[in-house]
């Protein structure tokens, strides 16, 4: 499974460069290795390197630790969503156990960077679920009935307020969650890379081709080498299915954003000097929104069903086109070159928006598939994962394991299909949002 990511994302590319990189160079015996190093396999080594200090566990990566997914989102922290079914009364119940993991997702993050003295631009400043069409505040007013209904803190804004807090008279309305944070997700899991156990051996750059289950030890096959282990962790949630894992169960998206240089002094002004704020679609598959704290703007308007695992310079160029387009009808006013960065990501979906937390064998466990909420569900789901793979109970397993459980997709064709008419069907209803 070798991933080529671009080497253009702005949240990676103004950290420092790691060194002392180890590959794969030989084979090896352990106790337990885990396949993915994103916000789920670094939580589940962090906890395993602290449960077994003698045990030997790899935690490995096809790609550098930390620097797929989980540094290429938008930075939300979630503690509500909209687009994904729940805008109905009668599905008030399973809303209630998303929030509840979203909420434990959140709780989990904050420990760590208490515990690390992180600094990863930790901002409690909530955010907005906004349209540029008065006709979407019949939805949003369902909405905001069943937060209401949970106690979960929100207000209405229209336009004339909204334009005051966001730099831009785009949006005519929106409703604002307390709960949400936004972060640096670079600054954040490479937080998680460095403070690794020392008895966690990390090897990246190092794609997983095959493996298998030979009399109850798993074999790992890489390129030139195999490594057998006791039992693995598979954490590579929208590369799963590479892998032969819940094939039948979940899908990757490709999704691109850019970002553009920090504004001057005078252009800061001229929307208004707002403070930092994130904005998601009502439609699903409108644009998102962020205005950093050191005055960029991010924007992420496009989701494709491809090869996850490359995209070309020439179709990434293409979308940071539509890119540039958002951001002029949100404003106007401001230059047109302003972007500086574009880059690609992967997020994994599932029909009904559960994810994926079990064991698939007796020494085979899985984590993944968040559906936009990788950051807190991934860092919680890694911790649990990991005891659960050292035969250990938790209230939050229980919490878990009490959601929906995933919807069997078609089978191919007939899912890229539906997926694709799905993509085109729900991009040309947010056409104004894009």
């Amino acid at each position: 499974m070798l991933i080529i990511n671009d080497n253009s994302c702005g949240w990676i590319n103004k950290l420092p460069s790691r060194t002392k990189i180890k590959k794969i160079s030989e084979n090896k015996n352990c106790d337990l290795i885990i396949i993915g190093a994103g916000y789920t396999g670094l939580s589940a080594a962090r906890k395993l390197g602290k449960l077994n200090p003698n045990k030997k566990i790899i935690l490995i990566d096809a790609q550098l630790a930390g620097e797929g997914a989980s540094s290429r989102n938008s930075g939300y922290l979630v503690d509500t969503t909209l687009n994904d079914g729940f805008s109905y009364n009668t599905n008030i119940k399973n809303y209630k156990k998303k929030i509840q993991i979203y909420d434990l997702g959140i709780v989990a993050v904050k420990k760590f960077i208490k515990d690390y003295q992180v600094d990863c631009e930790w901002n409690e400043c909530g955010k907005y679920f906004a349209s540029s069409k008065l006709i979407d505040e019949k939805k949003l007013n369902n909405f905001r009935n069943i937060l209401t209904r949970l106690n979960l803190e929100n207000k209405i804004f229209y336009q004339k307020n909204l334009s005051k807090k966001l730099g831009t008279e785009f949006y005519k309305v929106a409703v604002f969650t307390k709960g949400g944070i936004l972060l640096h997700p670079g600054k954040l899991v490479r937080a998680m890379v460095n403070v690794l156990p020392d008895n966690i051996q990390l090897l990246e750059n190092s794609p997983l081709v095959s493996w298998k289950k030979i009399n109850n030890k798993i074999h790992c096959n890489f390129r030139n080498n195999i490594i057998k282990a006791n039992k693995v962790i598979f954490c590579t949630n929208g590369f799963l299915t590479s892998l032969g894992i819940k094939k039948r169960y979940i899908f990757p998206l490709t999704l691109t954003a850019s970002m553009t240089r920090p504004l001057s002094n005078i252009e800061f002004k001229s929307i208004g000097e707002p403070k930092e704020w994130g904005v998601l679609s009502v439609r699903a598959m409108g644009a998102t929104i962020r205005f950093t704290k050191d005055r960029r703007i991010l924007i992420r308007n496009t989701a494709e069903l491809r090869n996850p695992n490359h995209m070309s310079q020439k179709d990434l160029n293409l979308n940071a086109q539509i890119h540039k387009k958002g951001l002029e009808k949100r404003f106007p006013n401001l230059p047109k070159n302003l972007i500086e960065s574009s880059w690609s990501g992967v997020v994994c979906r599932s029909r009904n928006s559960s994810q994926i937390f079990e064991r698939i064998d007796k020494n085979i466990f899985v984590a993944g598939c968040y559906n936009g909420s990788g950051i807190g569900v991934g860092t919680l789901f890694g911790e649990q994962i990991a005891l659960m793979a050292t035969d250990q109970d938790s209230e939050k397993i229980k919490i878990i394991q009490d959601q929906t459980y995933l919807k069997l997709l078609p089978p191919q064709p007939f899912l890229n299909i539906g997926v694709k008419t799905r993509l085109y069907y729900e991009s040309f209803r947010a056409i104004s949002e894009i």
